[in-house]
């Protein structure tokens, strides 16, 4: 296996001043590495390092800094089948749904390469005799990212490629649970001629490392997938240095199914949308409003579904649900599950831990739908990020319209339906960054996965996406050889 004792700070392998922290294997609880724990003064290194890095990768032209993520999408494509294990071993992922994410990893590289002559400005006539105005898009300069442990890989090339692109520099610390992907990467972004500091991959601690990232007055920006009490902690740490923040945070994503829906498509969507990942994801199906008229036959199909579904070891091609990432998520399922059984929600297929694991030692955790739930339960309100799905009965489509709204939460929700009225209506009224007619996720590259509230400012993907990477330089150009004063209209009073 990889080297990860150390980890990747102005183009050096470093250990960790704070010595290093377990990695373990969700799929049967052993020890996968012992990777560097960071202090705050080696982020704070990294930060500098990006800093010196930053204006030479800046002052590459766009289509010189493409090539090199071009080169890097090839490598992760030649790396793909051991890196998809390694995020499997890691993050507990089923295999196949591990190639995906990789696949998505390089992609990412691809197309913001691709944005090499895209990256746009403008000219707008001045008020005065020769003279330009021009808006420049520019780096930002240093960008801090933070990400989770659902997508390892994936979510490291959402932050780095966009930044890359742009002529930042960026310092990303994975998470502490699986950061073996990004360490995995830095080496492909070292063999594809990433100058040195580009790209820094810090490990350690959210409280330690993370904190010294986000609150350092040398950034310009930070970027963050994670929950929202993080989320919070990091807007607040960026507010004292006045750095704008990208925040991609939690959902509780409806999935509506009406009385004209196509079922077949309906049942697979949700259970997919449900379970993939092991319910570890932020766009996941967390509740389902089903109209009354087609709710038995929905329930029913979907239970069966579900129960056809295969636990087991993630490494084998057959098994459809891997382990939870960790103990700690396990047993806080667990305890959302019981609380929403304590409040009245009735098991409509009882999951919990099986009597037998299909792996020693693994967090394993067998699927539980939920029937008899009301709008005021916690279950119907608060994120799970597991196995577990309620299923609420709803009258009407305004109704399921009131219910989808009433969320802290607005980043995904999903219609099933074939009313074109009903479906423009959702466009128009539905309070949530992204809304699926018909389908499930994941997003595309080319959109903009960006939420409402709770769920976070900011968002990642596309053009709108790059944004954030990027700010306004306004220019003045006078060429008259005269000086506009006394000719505008407002001179600054």
């Amino acid at each position: 296996m990889t080297d990860f004792s150390r980890m990747w700070i102005g183009g050096q392998w470093i250990a960790g001043d704070m010595g290093t922290r377990p990695v373990l294997n969700p799929t049967n609880g052993t020890t996968l590495a012992n990777v560097p724990e960071a202090s705050p003064e080696q982020a704070i290194a990294a930060i500098a390092a990006a800093r010196a890095a930053q204006p030479g990768w800046a002052a590459l032209s766009p289509l010189q800094r493409g090539q090199v993520m071009h080169r890097i999408a090839a490598l992760i494509r030649n790396h793909a089948e051991p890196l998809a294990r390694l995020v499997v071993q890691e993050q507990g992922k089923t295999i196949s749904e591990a190639r995906g994410e990789v696949g998505g990893a390089a992609e990412f590289f691809t197309y913001f390469a691709e944005f090499a002559r895209r990256i746009q400005g403008e000219i707008l006539p001045s008020d005065a005799p020769g003279e330009q105005i021009w808006i420049q898009r520019v780096p930002v300069g240093v960008v801090t990212a933070i990400i989770p442990w659902n997508y390892p890989a994936a979510l490291v090339s959402r932050k780095v490629a966009p930044s890359m692109i742009a002529g930042n520099a960026i310092v990303l610390k994975p998470h502490e649970e699986t950061p073996l992907s990004a360490l995995y990467m830095a080496r492909l972004f070292a063999e594809a001629g990433v100058p040195d500091g580009v790209v820094n991959i810090v490990t350690g601690g959210g409280a330690t490392v993370g904190a010294a990232l986000t609150s350092h007055p040398d950034i310009d920006l930070v970027t963050m997938t994670g929950s929202v009490p993080t989320g919070r902690k990091i807007m607040t740490a960026a507010a004292a240095n006045l750095v704008p923040v990208s925040l991609e945070l939690g959902g509780k994503a409806p999935l509506i199914v009406m009385e004209d829906a196509d079922l077949d498509l309906a049942v697979a969507s949700a259970v997919t949308s449900r379970f993939m990942n092991c319910g570890q994801v932020c766009i996941c199906n967390e509740r389902m409003l089903v109209h009354d008229a087609v709710y038995d036959t929905f329930v029913e199909r979907f239970i069966t579904a579900t129960k056809a579904l295969n636990i087991g070891d993630p490494m084998l091609e057959s098994t459809d649900i891997g382990p939870k990432v960790s103990a700690l998520e396990l047993e806080k399922v667990e305890r959302i599950t019981a609380a929403a059984i304590a409040e009245g929600a009735r098991p409509l297929l009882q999951g919990g831990r099986p009597e037998t694991a299909p792996v020693a030692g693994g967090n394993w955790l067998l699927p539980t739908v939920l029937g008899d739930v009301t709008p005021d339960m916690a279950i119907m309100k608060d994120e799970i990020f597991g196995p577990v799905v309620p299923v609420m009965r709803v009258r009407s489509f305004e109704e399921a319209m009131q219910i989808t709204n009433e969320s802290r939460y607005g980043l995904s929700a999903y219609l099933f339906t074939n009313d074109f009225s009903r479906i423009m209506r959702a466009v128009q009224d539905v309070r949530f960054g992204e809304i699926y007619v018909n389908r499930i996720g994941p997003e595309a590259l080319q959109g903009y996965h960006t939420g409402y509230r709770n769920s976070g400012p900011g968002g990642d993907d596309g053009l709108h996406g790059l944004e954030a990477y990027l700010r306004k330089k306004t220019v003045y150009a006078n060429y008259s050889g005269k000086s506009p004063v006394g000719l505008m209209p407002w001179n600054g009073r």
